[in-house]
């Protein structure tokens, strides 16, 4: 038998969006009617978002479930749900009035909701929206297996709610920012610690912590519940009244942006999955559009700002837990307020033109090129410069592109250390190097670029103070470094160098198949070799140009097999160090550096 529905408008503040982000004209999908994906979704996933308006109009979400089957459809557009909740904290819960008759099915009275049939692991949705018929609330005994605390097995009173819906609208959306969860039903043993108009500690770290939250807006004829992912972190804390997330590449529907755009009112949910503690919040949003949210959260032409009516903080409030599996491969690095030190927000506007002048292949993944300016440019050693590659890259919007997902919320700018010399007072040049590893869209590009003066891209600026300060009393520094990280320290050697020998020792990590950046480096540098420790990662057998660092041996050079360890590290004499490495990296030689001085420059947005 065919399906058939019809479709619905676009309602003012949808609109409103479509012009603002300049949408091309397109039908609005969302079905009048419960469709058959809606149905089957309801009995499949095992999570329900859901939300509604409490008596003074304000939008709460809240999350149910645990496992698949706890709704189904009923017939005619009805749904039937019936799962444990925590009635004592859930403002869903309460703005339905469900606990005012305990054990007997009462009038929902036709209240307007919005919900998501979410399963995480398939990274399937569905969005509903529909009016209460009746509800129920009532004690049950219940068992729950697992080999948490409680006891599996032992039965526990919890508090269980039966709704009876209606569908008026559903609609599928797409598994974009869903990161993966595997959920399971846990027992409701909810403490709330605290009801706010602020956001205590215990709200900041949910938030800070969150891969996810989800959200609930409303118009006079309808509302929207959604979902919103990343990385964790993705929503930053602008005050203790106020936060603010980036609203990367979607369908382009801004069903949610379209009803803050007429009703600034909504209500979200932060799930805490491992724990169970769950953070509940109702305010005002407003939304930031290309430069309004660059100002705040530079890299960004889309934001949401949200100010605090109040919070609930409930600890172990959720009916469910998870595990985390995948994270979502179309997850954008999280994005830093201009506050915390942002790079992108001290792009300069009087831009300069560099040119691809020369490219010296160093390793298999490692390069060094040279651009030469259309402007002089000023920097001080071991800075870093910030290119821009849209123009090249840049292929406008796209809504899904499974081949290279990553590059939907890529604004292709992309900073880079310059590794030629420079003086210390930032005197005015006309070209500069970069030593770079070929890991991502835009340095395979370079790596693929043609060396005649074609490739022309603008300079947004320079910036960092990764400055290695000249040792006093005849203190000896160390440098960490992993891989390419050596790029720092290659700009200021010269200085060092012609210090006295003892003064810096090197602690370098690489992959053997990059040993030809260490020949090159050792090569460059006289008495380097003595001051350095080598750490091979991975063989060093039939590794090219392995056999040349016998000399170098012969010159002082330590080569260690294997990772770096901490007893590398511990009980040196060295009191200040500097680290240029991964995160992990970092966070492994800080962890071995307790009491000394680390150095070292984030550049994550």
């Amino acid at each position: 038998m065919a399906f058939f529905t019809m479709g619905m408008p676009w309602n003012e503040g949808e609109e409103k969006m479509h012009k603002l982000l300049q949408v091309p004209s397109h039908d609005n999908p969302t079905a009048q009617t419960l469709t058959p994906q809606g149905a089957y979704m309801l009995q499949r996933a095992p999570l329900l978002a859901i939300g509604t308006l409490d008596c003074s109009g304000r939008p709460w979400t809240s999350i149910w479930g645990g496992q698949p089957g706890f709704s189904e459809p009923l017939g005619g557009g009805m749904v039937g749900t019936r799962t444990i909740v925590d009635a004592a904290h859930d403002p869903v819960i309460q703005a339905f009035g469900a606990g005012n008759t305990r054990g007997k099915m009462t009038p929902g009275n036709d209240k307007m909701f919005s919900a998501l049939s979410i399963d995480l692991m398939t990274r399937k949705r569905v969005k509903l929206f529909g009016r209460l018929l009746a509800t129920n609330l009532e004690d049950v005994d219940v068992e729950v297996d697992g080999d948490d605390e409680p006891p599996k097995s032992v039965p526990r009173t919890q508090e269980q709610l039966q709704l009876v819906t209606k569908i008026e609208q559903s609609l599928g959306n797409c598994p974009k920012y869903l990161n993966q969860y595997q959920i399971q039903p846990a027992l409701v043993q909810s403490k709330l610690l605290a009801v706010s108009k602020t956001l205590i500690p215990e709200a900041k770290e949910l938030i800070m912590n969150a891969d996810m939250f989800f959200l609930s807006s409303a118009t006079q004829k309808d509302m929207d519940t959604n979902h919103r992912g990343g990385e964790a972190g993705f929503v930053r804390i602008l005050s203790d009244t106020e936060i603010v997330y980036p609203e990367y590449s979607g369908n382009r529907l801004y069903q949610t942006l379209g009803n803050l755009q007429m009703n600034p009112k909504v209500g979200l949910v932060f799930p805490d999955y491992t724990t169970g503690d769950v953070a509940y919040m109702t305010g005002e949003a407003e939304i930031l559009v290309q430069s309004a949210a660059a100002e705040v959260l530079p890299g960004s032409n889309l934001a949401v700002k949200i100010r605090v009516d109040e919070v609930r903080v409930v600890q172990f409030g959720l009916p469910f837990r998870g595990v985390r599996k995948s994270p979502s491969p179309y997850n954008p690095l999280v994005r830093l307020l201009r506050t915390e030190g942002n790079i992108k927000a001290a792009y300069s506007n009087n831009r300069s033109i560099a040119n691809l002048i020369d490219k010296v292949e160093i390793a298999p993944t490692i390069a060094r090129f040279r651009f030469s300016l259309s402007d002089s440019l000023s920097y001080t050693p071991s800075q870093w410069v910030a290119l821009d590659f849209s123009k090249e890259l840049d292929i406008g919007y796209s809504h899904m592109r499974d081949d290279d997902p990553k590059s939907l919320n890529d604004d292709f700018v992309r900073t880079f250390t310059i590794a030629s010399r420079s003086s210390d007072q930032g005197d005015a040049v006309r070209t500069f190097d970069i030593v770079i590893r070929k890991v991502g869209p835009v340095t395979k590009f370079l790596f693929d670029a043609a060396v005649n003066g074609s490739l022309q891209v603008p300079v947004l600026g320079v910036g960092g103070d990764f400055k290695i300060q000249k040792p006093a009393n005849a203190h000896r520094i160390g440098f960490v470094a992993g891989g390419v990280g050596i790029t720092p320290l290659l700009s200021q050697l010269p200085t060092l160098l012609a210090q006295q020998a003892s003064t810096l020792r090197l602690y370098w990590s690489v992959r053997a198949e990059d040993i030809p950046l260490v020949v090159h480096v050792l090569l460059s540098y006289k008495d380097l070799a003595q001051m350095t420790h080598l750490f091979l990662t991975t063989p060093r057998e039939g590794a090219p140009q392995s056999d040349a660092l016998t000399v170098f041996e012969d010159q002082g050079l330590r080569v260690h097999g294997g990772r770096m360890l901490g007893e590398h590290l511990e009980g040196t004499e060295l009191e200040t160090w500097y680290v240029c490495a991964s995160r992990p990296f970092r966070d492994f030689v800080v962890g071995c550096l307790p009491g000394k001085r680390v150095v070292f420059e984030d550049f994550n947005y």
